[in-house]
């Protein structure tokens, strides 16, 4: 193929073929808010469903002032709309070869099996417990692989839960005695943090998308710590 010039920055980190296996994948991004904004617009650059594949983006809510922060597709403009159709739009004005499709709606027991069932990988950018239970859930049914990503003020958390792995359950407990919000409610959400840990988040689901095994953060977690600029893997039993 011809690599086309939008992506030559990517060569050589990634070869030709790498790239055009990226535009045939479809990947879900489930929450359009601060993680998933970042997550989305990485994506998008890379290419991710640009060929045969498609990048779905999955949200019920809209954006409010509290989330001009730290939520990438966020505008004051934008304050009271959907937060779906503006990762969309956001997707459409970066690369317009990308096949995205805006699904407007809380992911919940009843849908999410129609959300994920086709894709080859998905991300976790959820903000409470019980919504990311359900989607540990349907992608173990499914057979996807997740990718998870919390934040809390300086701190982030990045993890990937294949088929047979640890499941959520080792994070949060039992399903029907979930915390349901973790500790973000005390500490805050930081721009910087966001961003940080949604980058580590689009590399791991690249190199779900390639097939780079021995690069996934599998039965663990990647504790990142920004306000000591560290990080730290931590093995789950």
């Amino acid at each position: 193929m011809t690599i086309a010039a939008r992506y030559i920055r990517n060569i050589e980190a990634l070869s030709e073929r790498e790239c055009a296996i990226l535009s045939d994948r479809t990947v879900a991004v489930i929450g359009c808010g601060g993680l998933g904004g970042y997550v989305i617009e990485t994506l998008a650059r890379v290419g991710v469903g640009a060929g045969a594949g498609r990048l779905i983006v999955v949200d019920g809510d809209v954006f409010d002032e509290s989330n001009l922060n730290r939520q990438l597709l966020s505008t004051e403009a934008l304050v009271g709309t959907s937060k779906a159709q503006a990762a969309q739009t956001r997707v459409k004005a970066i690369n317009s070869e990308v096949h995205v499709t805006a699904v407007e709606t809380y992911l919940d027991e009843g849908n999410a099996m129609s959300i994920v069932g086709d894709c080859d990988c998905v991300v976790d950018a959820l903000d409470n417990v019980s919504a990311r239970l359900v989607l540990a859930h349907a992608c173990s049914n499914a057979g996807i692989p997740l990718i998870y990503g919390a934040i809390a003020g300086w701190y982030g958390q990045v993890s990937v839960v294949c088929p047979g792995d640890l499941s959520y359950a080792v994070l949060y407990g039992a399903k029907d005695d979930p915390t349901e919000h973790g500790v973000e409610r005390k500490l805050g959400n930081l721009p910087f943090t966001a961003a940080a840990t949604a980058a580590i988040q689009t590399s791991q689901c690249v190199h779900v998308l390639l097939g780079h095994e021995d690069a996934l953060l599998r039965n663990c977690i990647l504790a990142i710590d920004l306000m000591s600029a560290s990080a730290e893997t931590i093995e789950l039993a």
